[in-house]
């Protein structure tokens, strides 16, 4: 029978036999917590034969969890009040040690997250997370996310569904999809996972350099393509040049430059990806998009926008997901309305800077469900979520595109902007 003082001394934390340790992700001590506790922890130890179990304890003696191994991450729903909790590690030497973490469990809301896929185990990047989330709170749920390790989150969505690809190198993963609603409350669902390779996908590197690129006029009020219009001119004109190392920060950049007599006129540009498949018609049946680009003007306040846009035509559906940087009108991101075929203000700045070379970074999905979801935009390392879904059109085209575009405004000056270091990433 186990001495009641070593007992005691094994509950609160001192080691026997061995030299270990436990370390505490989450909670964190007296922090204040909803009823649904997530606790993640490691632990390490001398013992040559390494950790066997840990365990939480939610008060003395009254041990509500164990996990065989060194690493613990999984969801208490306890009642409110105060807890003075322990995590302790039992390792195969016959050594214990543990970390006490004192919580105080609100009343709040009661919440939880629904987690439909991945199921855990094994799964290929990019990772498909599809979950739904409720909560007792009249004001319902402000927004879930998933987290690939404690603290790192990877990704937000507004409202009570996510439907989101994570891109995750191999390895394994202890991931969490959380909820947060707007009475404070939030819930977790863990997720391990161990990821192999990727399931298909690339990038094509910059793209600027090589070929592909087609220019066409866009004339008001209809900005259909002007088949009369040629590169001379009148109604508008438009050149490019390739190869140009000053500016450039890779040595090879591509000058775009727009000019004509039609105010508010159009130049669009866009390169085809799809003939450069191995197997197109089985690999264009990608999910995720990331357009990375590096672009510089001297006077950018004679654009009216300037435009950046990726496009999948698949299954006789046309996804469009366009993104317009609003210059002299008015200094904002509007994204295409596919159904509707207008631009939706999004009320994030876009305030490009002269006579330097500006960085953006556009990520777009498919859902499952064949919407079109605009994710995030990144200028000059400052990233604006938007969680912005849309509905695709018909289509009989197949393949995906991506295209540049520039604007003039009212009073007809011509300018030029310099794209460099191009890459489209698809998967």
């Amino acid at each position: 029978m186990t001495h009641p003082f070593l007992s005691f001394l094994i509950f609160v934390g001192f080691s026997t036999f061995a030299f270990g340790g436990v370390t505490v992700s989450a909670p964190t001590n007296n922090s204040t917590v909803a009823t649904t506790v997530q606790y993640v922890a490691s632990a390490t130890t001398s013992c040559s034969k390494g950790v066997a179990a840990m365990g939480i304890y939610t008060a003395p003696y009254k041990l509500a969890y164990t996990v065989g191994g060194a690493k613990l991450n999984t969801l208490l729903n306890l009642a409110p009040g105060t807890y003075n909790t322990v995590v302790q590690e039992w390792d195969n030497c016959g050594g214990t040690s543990s970390t006490p973490v004192k919580i105080t469990v609100g009343s709040g809301s009661s919440a939880a997250v629904n987690v439909i896929a991945p199921s855990g185990g094994s799964a290929s990047s990019p990772v498909h997370y599809v979950a739904t989330a409720t909560t007792t709170c009249s004001k319902g749920v402000a927004s879930m996310g998933i987290y690939t390790a404690p603290y790192q989150l990877a990704h937000v969505s507004s409202g009570a569904s996510l439907d989101a690809y994570v891109n995750l190198a191999p390895g394994n993963y202890n991931t969490v999809v959380q909820s947060w609603d707007n009475c404070g409350g939030s819930a977790r669902a863990p997720v391990s996972l161990s990821v192999g390779g990727t399931s298909g996908g690339g990038t094509f590197t910059n793209v600027q350099a090589g070929g592909g690129w087609a220019g066409y006029a866009l004339l008001p009020p209809s900005y259909n393509i002007c088949g009369s219009c040629t590169p001379s001119g009148p109604h508008a004109t438009w050149s490019t040049q390739q190869g140009i190392t000053s500016p450039s920060l890779s040595g090879s950049a591509m000058k775009f430059s727009i000019g004509g007599s039609t105010p508010f006129a159009d130049i669009l540009w866009n390169n085809k990806f799809t003939s450069r498949l191995q197997d197109p018609k089985t690999l264009v049946n990608f999910h995720h998009f990331t357009y990375d680009v590096y672009f510089y003007g001297t006077n950018l306040q004679a654009s009216q926008a300037l435009e950046f846009d990726i496009n999948q035509f698949i299954n006789g559906q046309s996804f469009i997901w366009g993104h317009e940087c609003r210059i002299a009108g008015g200094h904002q991101w509007d994204t295409w309305d596919n159904v509707n075929m207008h631009w939706v203000p999004s009320g994030i700045p876009c305030n490009p800077i002269d006579n330097a070379w500006n960085h953006l970074i556009i990520q777009v999905s498919r859902t499952t469900t064949n919407k079109l979801l605009f994710e995030s935009i990144t200028l000059n390392g400052k990233t604006y979520t938007l969680n912005r879904y849309d509905n695709p059109t018909k289509t009989s085209w197949y393949g995906f595109t991506i295209n540049y575009q520039m604007d003039l405004t009212r009073y007809m000056t011509p300018y030029s902007v310099y794209l460099d270091k191009l890459n489209f990433t698809y998967y």
